[in-house]
């Protein structure tokens, strides 16, 4: 494939933007090469400056469920266009989709928009914090919460691609707060619990992480975290920027069958548009300002286009569950074609998987944490993402990330992608 033009426009970024992106992972830093510039979407196809068409497996990182240019969402967004792009004032569509979810998640009880997974993130630490009245806080190594200070400490995702994942400019106040804990080990945490005695306000984690690649919880590991929560007074937040109505309407507690006091939304909420959300037990979200002392504020929090966006895209996922099931069935015919692919070249693999998010590491040793997806070969990743996308197939940029699926893709597309896997493991 020719990416003249791409190469072209990345020069050209180079020269106002840091880096050539607006985030780090689309920089190609851990596969070498440069970026491929988007032009237009639709469906599951991504169409590059060069007139380039790629089979998709990023969805924007997680938010276009239902493929790119959904006609529901377009039509909605179109028409909210008209009114305004924003008001900087209350409006009914914010409303409705905090309804929407708060009828819908049994343990969200209010909830607040805010404009990103980040500002999620961070204000429900500080809502933990304040609500408290204690400071400390576990996260796990390779659970990535956005780029607020507090999280950058072995934070998975673009972190761990550029090879920095404690990030210079994070003060060693803000970091001794943060509490590092291993993922799939109750041990670890049971230890800083022990070390840090009546200090701890939250726990925070990915449920199902997806930037170290896909990562599933072991069993009673999860059970086994909200009980220390409960037995030491301990807020837990759920991070579902990915996993939120993703893995089914119910995100990743209801697959998990366990309930956190705060959780933290993104992605699929916005249908694609920047939008991100928190919520949880009353009792704690009546602490945030204007109610409680707690302050947090957005001039574009509630945006009427995102809020839009939104709750086209969550009524119809939650009319139509069969959007799921069909979802983690092409992830499976994905799985099941892999496995065949990967034995017959006699390379060593792992691939995890849940509903519609999937990963593919080339190591010999199970992936359960970070420690164990940083043993996987990364030339080898590199070798397969490029020569996937010379088959016409985009991958995420990092054997950290998880792919991730869209309902618009069909039965060819899966075949295609099979048939440029076989191809592209020939040349490793």
């Amino acid at each position: 494939m020719k990416n003249t033009q791409s190469k072209n426009l990345f020069n050209e970024a180079s020269k106002y933007i840091p880096g050539g992106v607006n985030s780090p992972v689309r920089a190609f830093k851990s596969v070498g090469g440069d970026p491929i510039f988007i032009e237009r979407a639709k469906g599951s196809y991504l169409f590059d400056a060069d007139g380039n068409r790629y089979i998709d497996y990023i969805a924007s990182w997680g938010p276009m469920i239902m493929g790119h240019a959904w006609e529901p969402v377009i039509e909605a967004v179109q028409k909210a266009a008209e009114r305004s792009t924003s008001f900087g004032t209350p409006t009914e569509m914010e409303i409705e989709l905090a309804r929407l979810i708060v009828n819908e998640i049994p343990n969200v009880d209010r909830i607040r928009m805010v404009n990103s997974g980040t500002e999620a993130t961070m204000s429900a630490i500080r809502l933990a914090r304040g609500f408290s009245g204690k400071n400390k806080f576990i996260k796990f190594a390779g659970n990535y919460h956005g780029h607020g200070d507090s999280f950058l400490i072995k934070a998975g995702s673009g972190a761990v691609t550029l090879g920095h994942p404690s990030s210079p400019g994070v003060t060693p106040g803000t970091a001794q707060d943060t509490l590092l804990a291993e993922y799939n080990d109750l041990a670890s945490v049971e230890a800083l619990v022990k070390a840090n005695p009546g200090e701890i306000a939250a726990i925070i984690l990915e449920p199902i992480p997806g930037n170290m690649g896909c990562i599933l919880p072991e069993a009673g590991f999860i059970k086994g975290l909200r009980e220390i929560c409960n037995k030491e007074d301990i807020i837990l937040i759920f991070d579902e920027v990915m996993t939120g109505f993703r893995l089914g309407f119910g995100g990743a507690q209801a697959t998990l069958g366990v309930e956190a006091d705060l959780v933290t939304y993104g992605k699929v909420i916005g249908a694609g548009l920047p939008v991100g959300a928190y919520g949880g037990r009353a009792d704690i979200m009546e602490y945030i300002a204007p109610n409680g002392p707690v302050y947090q504020a957005g001039t574009l929090s509630g945006n009427p286009i995102a809020m839009t966006a939104g709750y086209t895209l969550l009524k119809h996922l939650k009319e139509n569950p069969s959007v799921y099931t069909d979802l983690a069935k092409k992830c499976g015919q994905i799985e099941d074609g892999l496995h065949p692919l990967l034995q017959e070249k006699g390379i060593d693999y792992q691939i995890n998987r849940q509903g519609s998010m999937i990963s593919l590491h080339f190591s010999n040793s199970p992936v359960r944490d970070f420690e164990s997806a940083k043993l996987g070969d990364n030339q080898h990743f590199r070798n397969f993402f490029h020569a996937m996308l010379e088959e016409g197939v985009y991958l995420p940029p990092s054997a950290y990330e998880s792919w991730f699926l869209n309902a618009a893709l069909s039965d060819s597309d899966i075949d295609h992608t099979l048939q440029a896997a076989k191809n592209s493991l020939e040349k490793l």
